[in-house]
């Protein structure tokens, strides 16, 4: 069996930590640790140390090691702080090799809404959505939302939710939606044909966190009767723009968060 490196081992100290702290128990010691996963006590002890020098975990009471939050609230600020600023980036560098409205969007209940947008001059949308919430069973972003959700987890998502229909094709229920999903995923980016409302199409993919958490959608929209016939062109620098933002969300995290 391959030996496991001691940045391995370092990381699984952390995670055992992190699993008892989510059962509800104050940290471990080196004991309860090395117990948890099988290891040798002095070999544990060398990995948590590490860990708290790295500022991972922090040394409490009885010499019990928990998970030193502030790093992960931290993490999460930033990551916060670059969907807004490099989001742009992003949006204004789609929008222009598209020529088409250009969204970025967030989910929020069983409601999507847009955080960021970019509306190049020659498109006939008018007015905003930013801040404006829209059912994600059939919005734009909705599918790619919900990319990682398993299908019971939509499935509570939309629990309350009547289908209400907005276009000649928005999905009448859940287990429509998530057919719709699962094609998607197929794909690689999600398409929603006159769902929001008639005449309507977009392309989105799901953009995700340093924790490889989906934390917002990067959408394309425009008429069917021009976006659809360049879904392809359109498709490919929406994925190329998604990605771009992807790699930005852990840049100046610590390399073990990133």
């Amino acid at each position: 069996m391959p030996k496991t490196s001691s940045m391995g081992r370092g990381i699984m100290a952390v995670l055992a930590v992190g699993s008892r702290n989510a059962e509800g128990l104050a940290g471990g010691t080196v004991a309860d640790i090395a117990a948890d996963l099988g290891k040798d006590r002095s070999q544990v002890s060398r990995s948590l140390r590490v860990a708290e020098q790295e500022g991972f975990l922090e040394r409490a009471e009885r010499r019990s090691y928990n998970l030193n939050w502030s790093l992960f609230t931290d993490a999460q600020l930033l990551t916060e702080q670059r969907l807004q600023t490099d989001g742009i980036t992003a949006l204004e560098g789609l929008a222009g090799e598209t020529n088409e409205g250009c969204f970025l969007g967030v989910l929020s209940g069983d409601s999507t809404v847009t955080v960021g947008e970019r509306i190049p001059a020659s498109s006939n949308m008018v007015g905003s959505w930013l801040g404006r919430p829209y059912p994600a069973y059939c919005s734009d972003a909705g599918q790619a939302l919900l990319w990682e959700a398993s299908d019971a987890e939509v499935r509570t998502v939309f629990a309350s939710s009547a289908f209400v229909r907005h276009g000649p094709n928005t999905p009448v229920n859940v287990e429509d939606f998530l057919t719709r999903l699962h094609e998607a995923r197929g794909r690689g980016y999600s398409i929603v044909d006159e769902e929001a409302e008639p005449g309507l199409y977009s392309l989105a993919v799901p953009v995700r966190d340093f924790k490889r958490e989906v934390v917002a959608a990067l959408q394309v929209v425009g008429p069917k009767t021009r976006l659809a016939a360049r879904r392809e062109l359109c498709a490919s620098a929406l994925v190329s723009w998604g990605k771009w933002l992807e790699s930005t969300m852990g840049q100046g995290l610590p390399q073990a968060l990133a």
